[in-house]
């Protein structure tokens, strides 16, 4: 059997430059990953065949990017029962029309959403991390250990405070 994977798909290539930063996340932990330019409007036929595609070779997450009517993430939500992230593009609007479209989903067909641009796409990535790692303790001790080390840097920036204040 082939390791799971999470697939990414953006309704436009204007959301590749954002949604770069999902990869970055996937690549860190070592989660394969997919990605495509698919439209939930222009090319529904072709959105559809790839999620069902992906879904058969082993996908385990998916991710979708959209901006203004953002329904690709409905639209991939609507084709599988595997868990869709949402992630919002600042298109028009400042990303609230997305964001909008993204989590008025009816009920029996959800998606998670994250936000707006490029903090979604890497919270987008972190989440289907996590949702992985509910399976692979390996990943999930991956995930454990990068909070430690953002909590350490943290703290050592608070300590710098802390003495720059004291002199």
């Amino acid at each position: 059997m082939s390791k799971p994977f999470v697939a990414i798909v953006m309704g436009s290539d204007s959301d590749l430059p954002v949604m770069e930063a999902s990869f970055a996340v996937l690549r860190s932990f070592g989660i394969p990953f997919e990605a495509r330019i698919t439209s939930a409007h222009r090319t529904p036929e072709v959105t559809k065949a790839f999620i069902q595609d992906a879904e058969a070779r082993g996908c385990a997450v998916f991710i979708a990017a959209a901006g203004m009517a953002a329904h690709l993430a409905g639209a991939v939500s609507a084709t599988t029962v595997k868990p869709v992230i949402g992630v919002p593009m600042n298109a028009s609007l400042d990303g609230l029309d997305a964001l909008l479209s993204t989590v008025q989903m009816p009920a029996g067909i959800p998606v998670a959403s994250v936000a707006i641009g490029k903090a979604g796409a890497k919270n987008a990535a972190y989440l289907a991390a996590q949702i992985l790692a509910v399976a692979d303790p390996d990943l999930e001790r991956q995930l454990r250990d990068e909070r430690a080390v953002n909590a350490e840097a943290i703290r050592v920036k608070d300590e710098a405070l802390q003495e720059s204040l004291r002199s």
